[in-house]
């Protein structure tokens, strides 16, 4: 079996969000020996990662020292985070493995994901990033060439397009690592975005990728069975936070859609990872929508007791 999990956000800081690096390797710590079970049962597995934390913190070191250096782009931090984090989950979840007597192959990758130039994303940013400033900081950002909205009494926040993810072009290094048996790390944060010039070479953009979305698509350009979206709540619910809560179970991409536009599921959390399990799904495969603690389970699971299960 071949799975892709899909590790939120919350994998990779504290309970309470924080980021420190202790606070990180903690959580990645925790996270890989849940990783590893899947691991040890002989699967096919390949990791992906949120990386918005750590893109936060590089964003608050180039706004601190914008009159002092240049801003490094965003692509750029895209990818110094897959590099951290990379780092982290080899280190963890190569020492989960050796305690449970196997021999650890693991590798991360940096990684792109194509994205269309002509995404409408890129003409109308709206994806908030970072942190909120008084308006002249963020006149110093806007003097570097960057997008920045007035959100009234918090301050302006930065904004970015978040174009839909086309391809993982990473896929081929990924598949020749998975079957010389090795665990993959690979398109975190989404992937850094790239789009083909008029001139037809690759060039790294500004932007930021949902990370489930680019999940979706790296799955089915691998083949995945099951693709296992961790977060950091047990199953998708309906009425949340309400008295009517309640959990989802078993149930398929048509009908999940169905609830979605009803309105059920926030765009900025849980609207994602349905979007994602849903094109999945009617790509003909099996996805799972649960929490960290439950994804060896939810790899086995096909009746929703482990998780959302959504079925073509």
């Amino acid at each position: 079996m071949r799975v892709l999990i899909a590790l939120g956000g919350n994998a990779m800081t504290a309970p309470d969000g924080s980021a420190r690096p202790e606070d990180q390797r903690a959580a990645v710590t925790a996270a890989m020996d849940a990783v590893a079970e899947v691991v040890a049962s002989g699967a096919e597995v390949v990791l992906t990662h949120g990386n918005g934390p750590q893109v936060g913190n590089l964003l608050v070191k180039n706004e601190i020292a914008a009159s002092v250096v240049p801003p490094v782009p965003l692509d750029w931090c895209g990818a110094q985070t897959q590099g951290t984090i990379g780092l982290l989950i080899l280190d963890a979840l190569e020492a989960a493995l050796s305690a449970r007597g196997g021999t650890p192959r693991v590798a991360a990758l940096v990684s792109r994901t194509l994205v269309a130039a002509d995404d409408p994303h890129f003409t109308a940013p709206s994806k908030p990033i970072g942190r909120y400033l008084p308006a002249d900081e963020a006149a110093a950002m806007i003097e570097h060439g960057q997008s920045w909205q007035d959100r009234g009494a918090p301050g302006w926040r930065r904004v970015v397009a978040s174009p839909d993810p086309i391809e993982c072009l990473e896929v081929e290094a990924a598949s020749v690592l998975l079957a010389a048996g090795y665990a993959v790390v690979c398109a975190g944060g989404g992937g850094v975005p790239v789009v083909r010039t008029a001139a037809g070479p690759l060039a790294s953009v500004e932007a930021v990728i949902d990370k489930d979305l680019t999940a979706a698509v790296l799955a089915g350009q691998l083949g995945v069975d099951v693709l296992v979206i961790a977060t950091d709540v047990d199953a998708v619910v309906l009425n949340w936070g309400t008295q009517d809560a309640q959990a989802i179970g078993a149930v398929s991409a048509g009908e999940l859609r169905s609830l979605a536009a009803q309105g059920h599921f926030a765009a900025g959390s849980m609207g994602p990872k349905v979007e994602a399990a849903c094109r999945f799904a009617e790509a003909g495969g099996r996805a799972v929508i649960t929490s960290l603690d439950r994804i060896a389970d939810a790899v086995a699971d096909t009746t929703g007791a482990a998780g959302t299960i959504v079925t073509p």
